[in-house]
């Protein structure tokens, strides 16, 4: 479950943690409210679920309420990354000396938690890990003890804070460390975390997601949250009504499987022989030609997708029904790029005779479907 930011800095006050003053908005009007409340210049920024809005122009800076209430219209009025914005956050404008990075999240690798910082904030920690890793402190979270206070400082030290800022960074890494521990959660980051001219560390951001297993525990905060954007683009939605597991990427290569682990493996396979991936679609077990079809047809609503591959080991799938699928999808004019084809297991001799009598070519390895599919996009890239 992944909060918007109002929400998330909601959970960050309660553990005393300094956000920046300001407010929620749904309206221009309303936004102008909130800057009157501030009393000093303001930034308004979009309320989405979605990364790098500020490139999208999501973000801007106001002088004036009546300037607050422009903005607040012409953001209102945008979509980024196919997400409608539907509400703004008025926070005031802070003086910035430094910004930081402060996050937390799984390595799954290690079993552990890891507390990530870096004194060169503002920019995503996936670039900065590629551009400058030596900017990085890691430190992973005995599971036994959690994160301790002295660690928290040892990170602040490491990133470079001197004095009075070693025990004030400190206490950020704690609460954050707090509130991770507190709501079971899976990844939560503040990028970035302003050191302002006046001595002062806010969180200018948040971000905070949920571990989805553990909302059991939480349905006191869920009821209580007012869910008024979005969460979802409409490609999103129809998966989850059709309980399918969606996730999009940066690629051109839709990959629809039958299985999380067969859908990954299969997003590895695209990425060895030189692709990336657009879509993680898994169908689930047991998926039927409508379904197949329905599948296809929510992959093709990504612009992003040049290429689909379709790889599957049936077991109560059936490859038959997934040959129907894929032929009623065609038939249909769903499919409007390179497709590829392997699938494997129950009925499979049939689910082939089908596809061979239609024309549509199949392979028989994931490594060999992989490599065509790479090569079929990079065709029509």
């Amino acid at each position: 479950m992944k909060l918007f930011e109002h929400e998330a800095k909601e959970i960050f006050r309660t553990f005393k943690m300094p956000t920046p003053p300001g407010g929620f908005a749904k309206t221009s009007a309303e936004a102008k409210k909130r800057a009157i409340e501030v009393g000093k210049p303001v930034v308004v920024k979009a309320l989405v679920l979605s990364g790098k809005r500020g490139k999208a122009g999501g973000v801007k800076f106001a002088d004036t309420p009546e300037e607050a209430e422009k903005f607040a219209e012409e953001i209102l009025a945008m979509r980024i990354n196919d997400l409608p914005v539907e509400a703004v956050l008025i926070e005031e404008k802070l003086d910035i000396q430094q910004e930081i990075y402060a996050g937390i999240t799984i390595d799954r690798n290690e079993r552990k938690y890891v507390v990530i910082g870096s004194a060169a904030g503002g920019m995503s920690i996936e670039e900065l890990a590629e551009e400058s890793p030596e900017k990085i402190v890691k430190m992973h979270v005995d599971p036994s003890l959690g994160f301790q206070a002295y660690e928290a400082r040892e990170m602040a030290i490491a990133m470079g804070f001197k004095g009075k800022q070693i025990n004030q960074l400190g206490s950020f890494f704690l609460k954050l460390w707090n509130i991770v521990d507190a709501f079971d959660v899976e990844l939560t980051e503040i990028n970035p975390l302003i050191l302002a001219k006046d001595g002062r560390f806010l969180a200018a951001d948040a971000r905070l997601n949920i571990d989805d297993n553990s909302l059991y525990r939480h349905k006191d905060f869920i009821e209580k949250i007012k869910r008024e954007p979005v969460e979802q683009n409409e490609r999103e939605r129809l998966a989850t009504e059709n309980d399918m597991a969606y996730v999009e990427l940066d690629g051109n290569i839709a990959c629809i499987c039958n299985g999380a682990g067969l859908t990954m493996a299969t997003l590895d396979a695209v990425s060895v022989y030189g692709g990336k991936a657009s879509t993680f679609l898994d169908l689930g077990g047991g998926a039927d030609a409508e379904r197949v079809e329905r599948g296809i047809e929510i992959a093709m609503m990504y612009s992003n997708v040049k290429a689909i591959l379709v790889n599957i080991m049936a077991g109560i799938t059936r490859c038959d029904d997934v040959a129907k699928g894929i032929l009623s999808a065609r038939d249909d004019g769903d499919i409007k790029v390179p497709l590829v084809i392997r699938m494997v297991g129950t009925n499979e001799e049939e689910g082939q005779e089908l596809l061979t009598k239609a024309g549509i070519p199949f392979l028989k390895t994931m490594e060999d479907a992989a490599s065509k599919i790479v090569e079929l996009a990079k065709e029509v890239a």
